[in-house]
């Protein structure tokens, strides 16, 4: 990945043709060079172009971890296209709002969630349907031991004049693309994240943002593991910031990348001690659930040289249990999805302050603020952090009133505020302290209070509820939600809520604990105060 580059399919064509021959991809045994994946991505892309899909059209990939996730994003970046890439575990609410919000022509699905794209085809725009299988990339003897032991997972699914196949639109011969290519200050992508209205906001990330970012992150490594002999397991979801910096990073950078269908420990071990994978990353809680996994001693895995942390505050014990257990550290980095990912990381090798979570990359510009006044904080002091760059992401998707909020004009430049209280000190190290109450941190995602909040208040028993992150060692924060029954409401128990919550809701955002309250605190404005419930939390936990 060279500095000169302003488009991601301009840097990836050169990667590609520098290491043709060595490995792009690892999954389930099977293997994709450079070569390889840059002509199935032209041949994708081509297909898709036929099929109408041109500059600037969202599409939405809404996959899990496989081969055909990365050749539809590289093809879309080939076509200057835009990627939208979700979760595959949203339900179909948060199809609905998303197709819609972006305006997506197009939607990538697997056979098995093809139930829920269908139904909800006909309230959106989304002109096609594209559906891939767990096992495309795999050949007819893997598939069938697959299916005989009930180890690939299949869904019914039904072809129409809207519905293709992943599969067939690779087949046959297709036009060139136009000569244009993608402009480097184009949408590359928009990434949704939670959102304090209740309504996931969508983040526009231009093509060269994308590279600058993935640029400054593999530079962190590269005193430990030069470019293109790096072997990347995948740790983290390429929906998420955290696992596109590094992971589709890594193909930017001529690295090998190992995915795997869904999160297993054991998996994810075996894979590390069976291809010498030498970078690893994932959030806080995942580095704890191996240190406490049972059979963590059964493998072998001293050829990690990078390990890497991020998504919420790596505890100081988890990283004093991993650097005993390994005789490494795990580096840290600090980031917004709003500022495509790094604003301070911890480079390879070299010394690093307790309790840092990082140092500011020289990107990024940063200043810390009162976050009533906006006003400058005395040098060392803390305040809110706003942050700054070149190619910044100017604004959200569709949300005026928002970008209002948290894109300000200040001293002649644009800032994107972070609502994070952080502390810097001269030799720019950054020390994370406090974060905004209205966004939970569980298990590394970034989860929206008032969409809980909102979906619990569209129970016909609830009249008001109020959600908070409470201290949690293993997960960062766990959801709990206090409630406010109708009065004449009886019977409803804290386990309705709950499975109310499961159907409209992503696992990770459904509440853990429910506590039932006459009222809740609210300001003289009638606003909820849920700075005081946390900090009632803080002292039960204190004093237990």
């Amino acid at each position: 990945m060279q500095e000169n580059f302003t488009t991601i399919d301009e840097a990836f064509r050169a990667t590609a043709k520098q290491y043709s021959d060595q490995t792009a991809l690892v999954f389930l045994g099977e293997k994709l060079t450079y070569a390889q994946l840059d002509e199935i991505t032209e041949r994708f892309a081509r297909a898709l172009s036929r099929e109408g899909i041109g500059e600037q059209d969202r599409a939405i990939i809404y996959l899990p971890h496989c081969p055909q996730w990365m050749v539809i994003w590289l093809a879309l970046q080939r076509l200057g296209a835009v990627a939208v890439p979700v979760t595959h575990f949203y339900g179909p609410h948060d199809l609905i709002y998303i197709a819609n919000d972006s305006g997506a022509k197009i939607i990538f699905c697997l056979d098995i969630n093809f139930g829920y794209v269908s139904r909800i085809f006909p309230q959106t725009r989304l002109e096609k349907i594209i559906v891939s299988t767990i096992g495309d990339f795999l050949p007819w003897w893997k598939k069938a031991i697959g299916k005989i032991y009930d180890k690939i997972p299949e869904g019914k699914f039904s072809l129409d004049k809207n519905v293709f196949t992943f599969r067939g639109l690779l087949k046959g011969s297709h036009p060139p693309l136009p000569a244009k290519g993608p402009e480097g200050e184009n949408i590359a992508e928009i990434l949704y994240t939670g959102g304090t209205t209740g309504y996931p906001k969508g983040i526009p990330i231009s093509g060269i943002l994308f590279l600058e970012s993935a640029s400054e992150q593999r530079k962190m490594s590269e005193k430990l593991i030069p470019r293109g002999k790096d072997v990347v397991i995948q740790g983290s979801p390429l929906y998420h910031i955290l696992g596109q910096a590094l992971g589709i990073g890594a193909l930017l950078s001529g690295d090998a990348v190992i995915l795997l269908p869904r999160v297993n420990l054991d998996a994810i071990f075996d894979h590390i001690e069976r291809y010498r994978a030498t970078t690893f990353f994932g959030t806080p809680t995942m580095y704890r659930m191996i240190l406490e996994h049972d059979r963590l001693d059964y493998y072998q895995l001293g050829s990690l040289q990078y390990t890497f942390s991020a998504g919420d505050v790596l505890p100081g014990e988890v990283a004093q249990r991993w650097w005993r257990k390994f005789g490494r550290p795990i580096y840290q980095g600090y980031g917004a999805t709003e500022t495509c990912g790094a604003i301070a990381l911890t480079p390879a090798g070299e010394p690093f302050p307790e309790g840092a979570a990082g140092r500011v990359i020289p990107t990024k510009q940063v200043m810390l603020v009162y976050p009533g006044s906006l006003e400058p904080v005395p040098p060392g002091e803390a305040g809110e952090l706003l942050v700054s760059s070149e190619h910044m992401v100017k604004g959200y998707w569709n949300k005026p009133e928002e970008t209002a909020h948290y894109f300000v004009s200040l001293q002649g430049r644009l800032w994107y505020r972070t609502g994070d209280i952080v502390r810097i000190d001269q030799d720019g190290w950054l020390y994370f302290l406090d974060r905004s109450v209205d966004i939970i941190k569980h298990k590394g995602y970034r989860v929206a209070a008032s969409k809980i909040e909102a979906v619990l208040q569209e129970h016909p028993a609830v009249v008001a509820s109020c959600v908070i992150g409470v201290a949690d060692p293993k997960v960062g924060e766990r959801i709990k939600a206090f409630v406010v029954l109708r009065e004449d409401v009886k019977g409803v128990s804290a386990y309705d809520l709950i499975r109310w919550c499961r159907e409209r809701l992503a696992s990770y955002e459904v509440p853990q604990y429910i506590e039932f309250r006459d009222m809740l605190p609210k300001s003289k404005v009638g606003k909820l105060l849920r700075r005081e419930l946390r900090e009632e939390e803080r002292r039960k936990f204190a004093a237990s």
